[in-house]
């Protein structure tokens, strides 16, 4: 997404519209899993597949795309439903509808975990919603020792209104985890990842009005931008997050049978 690689930028309706189309688009996709109102998809050579595109499509009764838009710009509410997530917290904000901010999550052991400092940018389109992100590099967050600095060359969402109540979630990501990968985590990810991360944020926006009434019902400084508190910054202070900069771990030689219970679970 960082237009010939330099320069932080601020996507533009034209990225927005770009990521929808690849969202809603059928061709270069190979469908990897399609079960229980999941669809999984993949595009990307097999020698480089750990940086292929993933795409995930799930139907989401009883959930207003307004309600899962508020859902997944949470981060007080992301605590509660994300098992994988370490920690996450918003650094500064850049404009009306984009900042940055730092999420680590935890690999299936015994891959080592890994974190992320990404530039957030979002674009309600009537009833439908968009939530884009890419990696760059802020000075005063290095990568840090205990976990391996993976790459977002883009991942976002689509959230498109289905009926009243009711919506349709993409995930669409391409990341570059830093690491040679075994076979069987790709596999992984296309197979029980992705469907099993995309049914938590389902169940997570059954429970949320609930939840919410309940904690600051309100307070949505992603709708209401005067509620924003965040320091503000400047895209001089930020630079590409190049992945050729950052450590290249080799974990090919891990074996899926070192896998915890919970990792295996679908």
């Amino acid at each position: 997404m960082s237009r010939g690689g330099e320069m932080v930028y601020i996507p533009d309706d034209s990225d927005f519209s770009s990521f929808r189309e690849q969202c809603e688009s059928a061709e270069g996709w190979h469908c990897r899993y399609n079960k229980a109102g999941v669809t999984v998809w993949s595009q990307g050579q097999e020698e480089s597949c750990t940086v292929q595109k993933i795409k995930t499509r799930i139907s989401c009764k009883d959930v207003s795309a307004e309600t899962l838009y508020d859902v997944l710009h949470d981060t007080h509410y992301r605590k509660k439903w994300d098992s994988h997530m370490i920690e996450t917290y918003d650094i500064g904000r850049l404009t009306v509808n984009a900042d940055v901010g730092y999420y680590s999550w935890k690999c299936p052991s015994p891959l080592k975990n890994r974190d992320f400092v990404t530039l957030r940018s979002w674009l309600p389109l009537g009833n439908d919603y968009i939530i884009l992100n890419y990696s760059v590099k802020h000075p005063k967050y290095p990568p840090r020792k205990d976990f391996v600095r993976a790459v977002s060359l883009q991942t976002g969402y689509l959230i498109k209104a289905n009926g009243t109540g009711a919506c349709v979630l993409y995930y669409l990501t391409q990341v570059d985890p830093r690491g040679s990968l075994p076979k069987w985590v790709v596999n992984r990810v296309s197979q029980f990842v992705a469907p099993k991360a995309m049914k938590k944020i389902y169940k997570a926006g059954l429970k949320y009005p609930e939840w919410k009434r309940r904690h600051d019902p309100g307070y949505k400084p992603w709708v209401y931008p005067e509620q924003n508190t965040l320091p503000s910054l400047s895209l001089a202070e930020l630079s590409v997050q190049h992945a050729d900069s950052l450590e290249h771990i080799d974990e090919t030689g891990l074996s899926e049978e070192h896998l915890s219970n919970s990792d295996h679970e679908a």
